[in-house]
């Protein structure tokens, strides 16, 4: 029973149903948004809410099943405690002081599209891979943020106090600079004062822009790549010993069949002669 289960819950189909039922508790949700649909078809959203939860706790259940009397093995997955805790969260009740978190938790049930598609789940661990290095891409850009908030504060605050007063305006600037969102306006400005400006501000971005993000870029891809590598390693792990036994099961039972063929025909030549 427990291989047969095993093999339910690791099927592809399986997970394509699973990624159907999460994509229409997304679709009950932003229905969930519209007072007329609630009005209209309230009862019919709560009892697509209840069956959503249903299937969720029948997926851990088998998946636990599956994996009986080692439990703790479904909790070693940081994946299966993901969805293990959206689902203790979907059971608080949703009236009273608790209807706002109850709420929320629906919400992120849309989140379990991400562990339920095993590409999403590796870009996941790609970014969470990234962020020591993103950490030290960060602090550079501060130090360059800082330098040029202090720099610009001095030389622009006279004329433009607007986006240069102090040093926390400063860096809000900086930032609306880097997204170049409508940054030569402020250059424009800065050059009343300072026809060389251009200078500061051509310099920031394309120290903030064009080489801080294509570092955050780098890392990226580069975490990426060495995810998918570890991904192939797990593919490639020997078998276990229940895959191994299940194997040979299914081999005992393809040479019995065979026996019985070659019995089969045996008897019927022996019958001709």
């Amino acid at each position: 029973m427990k291989p047969m289960v095993r093999q339910i819950v690791q099927h592809r189909i399986f997970e394509y149903f699973i990624v159907a039922i999460i994509l229409f508790s997304a679709v009950l949700i932003g229905m969930e948004t519209s007072d007329d649909l609630m009005l209209s078809y309230g009862d019919w959203i709560r009892w697509g809410n209840h069956l959503v939860l249903f299937v969720f706790i029948a997926e851990a259940a088998l998946k636990i099943y599956a994996l009986s009397p080692r439990m703790g093995d479904y909790f070693k997955d940081g994946w299966n405690v993901f969805d293990f805790t959206i689902i203790v969260l979907a059971l608080v009740p949703s009236t009273g002081d608790l209807a706002m978190l109850a709420r929320m938790a629906r919400l992120l049930r849309v989140l379990r599209l991400i562990s339920a598609i095993p590409e999403l789940r590796l870009i996941v661990a790609t970014l969470m891979k990234s962020i020591p290095s993103m950490g030290n891409i960060m602090l550079l850009m501060g130090v360059i943020f800082y330098i040029y908030a202090v720099a610009g504060q001095q030389l622009f605050h006279a004329h433009d106090p607007q986006h240069w007063d102090n040093i926390g305006i400063a860096l809000l600037t900086l930032f609306r600079i880097v997204t170049l969102e409508d940054w030569t306006d402020i250059m424009y400005t800065a050059m009343e004062m300072h026809p060389l400006s251009w200078i500061y501000f051509v310099s920031f971005v394309i120290m903030g822009t064009f080489v801080i993000i294509n570092l955050f870029i780098a890392v990226v891809l580069n975490n990426l790549e060495e995810a998918k590598a570890e991904r192939l390693r797990e593919l490639r792990q020997p078998p276990t010993r229940d895959c191994l036994m299940n194997e040979l099961e299914q081999t005992q039972k393809a040479l019995s069949q065979l026996r019985e063929q070659l019995a089969d025909v045996d008897a019927k030549s022996l019958h001709r002669d």
